[in-house]
């Protein structure tokens, strides 16, 4: 778990969204974060092999109840490995 992947997932539930990757890249720098759209693009799809985020027919990524035990504190980085 890296803490860009701690940004995306914080972001994708604070702002309770469904975003593909270039929006979602668009989005966090408009809001503030240095974060360039080939390291989004790459940990939406880890994030998505680890089960905290779903991917639609669409390209759209969303957390899953997995990703949203991880925010809550329910799991730690150890239980995602």
């Amino acid at each position: 778990m890296t803490m860009t992947d701690v940004i995306i997932l914080d972001f994708l539930h604070d702002h309770d969204l469904e975003l593909s990757p270039k929006p979602l890249y668009r989005n966090l720098v408009r809001h503030g974060h240095d974060i360039g759209y080939s390291t989004v693009r790459g940990r939406v799809r880890a994030l998505e092999e680890q089960d905290l985020l779903q991917k639609d027919d669409d390209g759209y990524y969303e957390l899953t109840g997995r990703g949203r035990a991880y925010l809550a504190g329910e799991l730690d980085a150890a239980d995602l490995e």
